[in-house]
């Protein structure tokens, strides 16, 4: 019998040698940006203190899910497969084997698209991407060709795409939010106008139009075709980035921008994150525009991210890509219908957390707190003003004394401000923990608020 073989152990290294070391100002720029960092913070605060009611996270309730469901939606699929005609060797390269770029289940996501929203899209302007983040890594990448093009933001905006277009060394300009929520259409013709002045060229504008991570506005109908006039007056490109559409509290089904484009000057971000679970990562990008190219070479901007998609992710796994279609066959493909429980839970979920902020602050206190705070029309988020710097060493505080956790406003307007704002999130409570929070919130206010004013 021969002896256990020794374990290996990594050579001794020679006299004078060292690991190696990567100064950060090696590496890129982005990653030494603060709003790289403010994530990370989040997640280490929130893994220290378990216990704390947390705001922070913008993830779904998970009473929604059960494990035993993904077995139902994958079979789902596989009798979908079966049906169409595919014999055991087909399916077995769907779902084992790389897919093709653009998607495996992208008729699926049309019907469903078709059903929801109203919209007509071909197959084969679609490309399933792994979650919305993918689609605007690849969106900004592909519309955006060179130094001189700009991306505007709306301010306060969601640092997903903020961060992507660091990474990408894309310049931003933030158009402030107009009184109605959303960025105002002067406000856009403005910035474009600016940018342009300098010899630059604004390309795209980007924009959550229904209940936006962070503020929670909503633009008003009248306002989303006044934003389409600007951008086509100033030729921009309009980004719509739309995860929380479906989660209104008055019912009321607004138009995406998408819908209302008759000129197909707006790429849409699709996510099945909220609508169906996160852990499937499994989002789209609708980009049905023409493209043109040399010899009257002719493609849509769906075949030119799938290049890009390529030379990255390669392709969307096929197993996600099953099971939600799986889902939206169980449902039809109707999830606006199949996310009315949910939309029911969040709309509670807001009202509770209204409610128990009107209780706890009375109206008389309020503005010897310098407080106050955006009611919005659906969604999981809403904006606290207060009085005080709340900033990352204020949220660690409020954790650790009075078990409460939300998220800072500032690292969501690119250009500074927010620092006496926060975030409250109710998608992952139950309005039970959100009457608890807001309690223990109020508490840590009044506390902090007299801190500030002792100096």
């Amino acid at each position: 019998m021969s002896a256990p073989a020794a374990p290996l152990r990594p050579a001794a290294p020679a006299p004078g040698d060292a690991p190696v070391t990567l100064p950060l100002a090696g590496l890129h720029a982005s990653l030494a940006d603060p709003l790289l960092d403010a994530m990370t913070f989040l997640n280490e605060v929130t893994t220290r203190y378990p216990q704390a009611v947390s705001f922070a996270p913008g993830r779904p309730y998970e009473g929604f899910f059960e494990p035993e469901d993904v077995a139902v939606y994958l079979d789902a699929y596989l009798d979908h497969l079966a049906a169409s005609g595919l014999d055991r060797d087909a399916v077995r390269t769907t779902l084992f084997q790389y897919g093709p770029t653009k998607g495996v289940v992208n008729d699926l996501v049309a019907r469903t698209l078709a059903n929801d929203e109203n919209l007509a899209v071909a197959p084969e302007a679609l490309v399933l991407t792994v979650g919305a983040q993918e689609g605007m890594l690849l969106a900004l990448r592909a519309l955006c060709a060179g130094p001189e093009d700009v991306l505007l933001v709306s301010s306060p905006c969601y640092v997903g795409v903020t961060g992507a277009a660091r990474i990408l060394d894309l310049a931003t300009v933030p158009v402030p939010e107009g009184p109605d929520g959303g960025p105002d259409p002067a406000a856009v013709r403005a910035a474009a106008r600016e940018v342009r002045a300098t010899g630059r060229r604004p390309r795209a504008l980007y924009v959550v139009p229904d209940f936006a991570n962070p503020s929670g506005t909503s633009m008003p109908v009248p306002a989303r075709t006044r934003l389409l006039a600007t951008a086509a007056e100033e030729d921009l490109l309009v980004i719509e980035d739309n995860p929380y559409g479906f989660f209104s509290r008055d019912g009321v089904e607004r138009p995406t921008l998408k819908a209302l484009d008759r000129h197909r000057r707006v790429v849409y971000l699709g996510s099945f994150a909220k609508t169906c679970f996160p852990g499937a990562r499994l989002g789209f990008v609708v980009a049905d525009q023409e493209v043109t190219g040399p010899g009257g070479r002719r493609s849509l901007l769906a075949d030119e991210l799938a290049k890009l998609k390529s030379m990255t992710t390669v392709n969307t796994p096929a197993l996600s890509q099953a099971v939600i279609g799986g889902m939206l066959l169980t449902h039809d493909c109707r999830l606006r219908a199949a996310n009315a429980p949910a939309t029911a839970h969040y709309a509670a979920g807001m009202g509770v957390l209204l409610a128990e902020l009107e209780r706890r602050f009375p109206a008389a206190g309020r503005e010897r707190l310098g407080l106050s705070w955006n009611v919005p029309e659906g969604g999981f988020f809403a904006v606290l003003q207060v009085a005080f710097a709340a900033d990352d060493a204020a949220m660690e505080r409020c954790a650790r004394d009075f078990g409460v956790l939300w998220t800072p406003m500032a690292p969501f307007y690119p250009a500074g401000g927010g620092e006496r704002r926060l975030r409250l999130s109710i998608s992952s409570l139950t309005p039970e923990r959100i009457a608890a929070g807001v309690a223990r919130l109020a508490d840590f206010v009044h506390a902090e608020t007299a801190r500030a004013a002792a100096g």
